[in-house]
């Protein structure tokens, strides 16, 4: 499963917190959104749900039948960089046009993700271009703190790239 919502780009130590705000015995979403605006510097319930969807992304959360509960992984050990390339929506095809074509401009970038963006996405949003330019933007910041891109001078390159 691939999710879409990427929140706002925050550093590792955030996910630490927020992996942290989130309880070992599972809670509603709810009590967890409330967990994590009042333990990080989460600004809403409705930032907060985004998190929490992101950290289920990520695998340091999991959904169960009776709500959230923080999976026993450390954010340190955790392969951020690849769950976050598997299961995030767009994060691989847009990491594949950096390796293939970059560096790229967040502008390029959406190009090169635009037809990857379903039908479905491009109806249900009035400006679905500007919803995507920022969710591209998103990606690309993630990808820079996940060490799988690079941002120089405006433009982002894959990690490692000459």
């Amino acid at each position: 499963m691939r999710y879409k919502v990427v929140p706002p780009v925050r550093d590792r130590e955030f996910l630490e917190a927020a992996q942290r705000a989130v309880p070992l015995v599972p809670g509603t979403v709810e009590d967890c959104c409330i967990r994590l605006v009042d333990e990080t510097s989460a600004p809403s319930r409705d930032a907060a749900r985004e998190f929490l969807t992101f950290l289920q992304a990520l695998e340091l959360v999991e959904e169960t039948p009776r709500g959230f509960r923080r999976r026993r992984v450390e954010v340190a050990d955790a392969d951020l960089a690849d769950t976050f390339e598997r299961r995030v929506f767009g994060a691989s095809e847009l990491l594949d046009a950096l390796r293939i074509d970059g560096p790229l401009t967040a502008d390029e970038a959406f190009e090169a993700l635009r037809e990857a963006v379903p039908r479905w996405e491009r109806d249900r949003h009035t400006d679905w271009v500007a919803e995507w330019r920022q969710r591209t933007e998103r990606l690309l910041d993630w990808s820079v703190v996940f060490g799988l891109a690079e941002r120089e001078n405006g433009r982002y390159l894959a990690a490692g790239s000459v």
